[in-house]
């Protein structure tokens, strides 16, 4: 582990959860990617027993705030989302011009190492923490309106929607 890197777990708390693409490329670029990642979350989310109080999946990153797993760690729970995300982008059938494409540049990595985890220990920072994942696709100009975006969380809280995660 990094010199400085402290994951603080076992304590209940929540836990604010960043991870990016590798070198910020935009993986996660296409709806039908984000879609899969919502439904490998679901998947993790069940399987270690955690709670999702919300998401946002971006083109090149992700943030959610989840509860400690039953199950495992958070840093399995990352783990295991990541392969099987990446495994199963990876394996989709590449046409000719793709395979060309990866032969002459090969992604190394479909994510980068590390992810960045900040225990929230108070309502209050809670709270912020779903308004910034919340408000984040609009910052960067992909949606006009929180509820345009919808790969996040938002839609639940704001309209009682049920998406492809379970909130709460």
């Amino acid at each position: 582990m990094p010199k400085g890197l402290r994951r603080i777990w076992g304590g209940g708390d929540w836990h604010f959860i960043t991870c990016s693409c590798y070198r910020r490329q935009q993986f996660l670029r296409s709806a039908g990617r984000r879609d899969l990642f919502l439904r490998i979350l679901e998947e993790v989310r069940t399987k270690y027993d955690f709670i999702v109080a919300g998401y946002v999946v971006m083109p090149e990153h992700f943030h959610f705030l989840i509860s400690e797993p039953k199950v495992g760690s958070p840093s399995l729970v990352l783990q295991v989302l990541k392969q099987r995300v990446s495994r199963r982008c990876r394996r989709k059938k590449k046409t000719t011009t793709q395979l060309l494409f990866w032969e002459i540049e090969p992604t190394p990595a479909f994510w980068q190492r590390r992810y960045y985890d900040f225990n929230v220990y108070t309502q209050r920072k809670h709270i912020e923490k779903l308004r910034y994942m919340h408000r984040n696709p609009v910052k960067r100009g992909l949606v006009t309106s929180p509820e345009l975006w919808r790969w996040s969380s938002f839609r639940h809280y704001w309209f009682g929607e049920k998406g492809l995660v379970k909130i709460g």
